[in-house]
């Protein structure tokens, strides 16, 4: 993904915390089958406003990717293994395409 903007700390958090790589979070794109939500808790507020998803990446691994879209550009915020309570949250509220 040409678009797909990863700063420094985000990429070394990635890697360090999670386990994940940039191919990982481009693979949850590429494999993604439902709607993205909007973040609107107030502590994780920005403007413009997140997006989430939550997808696997090429090896079963779900991981939700946490994004800002700026002018056609994709800039990762996060991207982690989802907790169950942020799995029944999407599948409830997302659409399927």
């Amino acid at each position: 993904m040409k678009n797909l903007i990863i700063s420094p700390d985000t990429e070394e958090k990635l890697i360090k915390k999670h386990g994940l790589r940039r191919i990982d979070v481009e693979q949850c794109f590429r494999n993604r089958e439902r709607s993205y939500l909007i973040e609107t808790r107030p502590e994780h507020k920005t403007e413009p406003l997140s997006e989430w998803f939550i997808a696997e990446n090429d090896r079963g691994m779900l991981i939700k990717v946490v994004c800002i879209f700026i002018d056609g550009m994709v800039h990762l915020k996060s991207a982690f293994p989802p907790n169950d309570e942020e799995i029944s949250i999407y599948n409830t509220i997302s659409k399927s395409y």
